[in-house]
């Protein structure tokens, strides 16, 4: 163990039962609470699949039903646990130059019963495919990064049939929502929260909007926000906007100037950028920051990206280009999320459910995050790199989580699920030959 002082079982096991003892008292029975806590070590397990029953069978239950009450019918909310987590998470990585990251991910559904679910564009499949799309809300500050909120898309079609609405147990008060106002709603949660922040960054579906952009500048914000490459620029006090993409062509070669966006998997990336300083405001009143326009070149592709900033004092290219390159943390935090702790896992068709199931992802995600940050080893003294978050996950499978391999175990849950299914295709058949016997 000393040649790999940064293994630390002792402080894991600390890690997660601080994490878990952060929103116990949420729970108001025993039973939930217990439950609680073994459905997010459950998701930090390493089971194939994080399911209610795969995490009944992993806890040594003798049936799922523990599992699926807690995110169906026990009493308790998820909004508040949420809320305690961001506590947790802000006393560890709490920067007051801290960076807010929005994105939205994608599960494919293969019905219409999930809540939210429709054709829509998700960038899991890169295409228009039957999804259900969440919004999620990142913090990064100086020591690491992690998913702090959440927020389920309704579609149109989803908030005008309240009749669907009503069977997926979505609240009558719910109305439909733009990505960017679900984004909106979580960004002001968190400052309302008073959770230490400086800027906001996004990619272009929320750049773009200009009610956005504005929802960040009351908050007094900065921001480096994606926009697309036809976005029009105001210049010259607002007379004239011109595309992103024709300004970058007329930009000298003395324009640009290479800039790490910070360290990836394969040492600094490393792009060209160039930084307008002279964009006008929006059509809003004069709100005494600093407009820009930020452009980033891919020294291989000479692909470009054009980002919207603004900030409320004055600040330099390398300010920007951290944020601009903060952004790509959401990225890995979804990574993480859906192939460590399940998050694209739940089956799960309700409004509460999906926010409950979600809510306890976030809590695993937390305690990977905290626990890799924790780490002390020294690359340059251990030749090894810094430990990961997969890698912390299989460690503390290896010296915290001990499935159970009793084979009696086993085999009741072989027939469990087995007897659970033949009843599911008896009632199918049923179903079929009813429906095929209507005249």
């Amino acid at each position: 163990m000393a040649a790999c002082h940064s293994v630390n079982p002792a402080e894991w096991r600390r890690v997660l039962a601080g994490v878990l003892a952060s929103f116990a008292g949420r729970f108001g029975r025993v039973e939930p609470r217990r439950t609680a806590a073994a459905f997010v070590t459950g998701l930090l397990s390493d089971i194939e699949v994080k399911t209610c029953w795969q995490l009944a069978e992993q806890a040594g239950h003798a049936r799922p039903d523990a599992m699926q009450r807690l995110l169906y019918r026990a009493v308790w909310d998820a909004d508040a646990v949420r809320d305690d987590l961001r506590t947790v998470i802000v006393d560890r990585f709490g920067d007051p130059d801290a960076v807010l990251v929005v994105d939205e991910t994608g599960d494919l559904k293969k019905g219409v019963h999930s809540v939210g679910v429709q054709r829509q564009y998700t960038g899991t499949a890169g295409r228009i495919e039957n999804a259900q799309v969440g919004v999620f809300l990142g913090y990064a500050g100086r020591d690491g990064h992690t998913l702090i909120d959440r927020r389920v898309y309704l579609p149109v079609s989803w908030t005008e049939d309240r009749g669907r609405c009503q069977g997926a147990g979505v609240p009558d008060e719910v109305e439909f929502a733009t990505k960017s106002e679900l984004a909106a709603d979580m960004i002001t949660a968190a400052v309302d929260a008073g959770v230490p922040v400086a800027w906001a960054a996004a990619d272009e579906a929320y750049g773009n909007s200009s009610v956005f952009r504005a929802h960040l500048r009351q908050h007094r914000l900065g921001y480096v926000l994606a926009v697309s490459r036809s976005h029009l620029v105001p210049l010259d006090g607002g007379k004239v906007r011109l595309r992103a993409d024709r300004i970058a062509a007329e930009l000298p070669a003395s324009a640009w100037q290479r800039r790490s966006a910070g360290a990836g998997s394969k040492g600094p990336r490393f792009y060209d950028w160039a930084w307008l300083d002279d964009v006008t405001t929006d059509a809003d009143p004069d709100d005494g920051g600093q407009h820009s326009l930020l452009i980033r070149r891919n020294t291989s592709t000479g692909e470009l990206a054009f980002y919207r900033c603004w900030t409320p004092r004055p600040a330099t290219l390398t300010h920007l280009v951290r944020v601009a390159g903060i952004r790509w943390t959401v990225e890995e935090a979804f990574q993480t999320a859906r192939g460590q702790v399940g998050l694209d896992q739940h089956q799960v068709r309700r409004w509460d459910s999906w926010h409950r199931f979600t809510t306890l992802a976030l809590a695993a995600l937390a305690v990977l995050a905290i626990c890799a940050a924790d780490a002390t080893d020294e690359p340059a003294k251990t030749g090894l790199i810094k430990l990961t978050v997969n890698e912390v996950r299989r460690l503390i499978n290896a010296f915290i989580i001990r499935p159970i391999h009793e084979l009696p175990h086993r085999l009741r849950w072989s027939q469990w699920r087995r007897r659970h299914q033949a009843r599911a295709r008896r009632s199918h058949y049923k179903r079929r030959l009813n429906a095929e016997l209507q005249p």
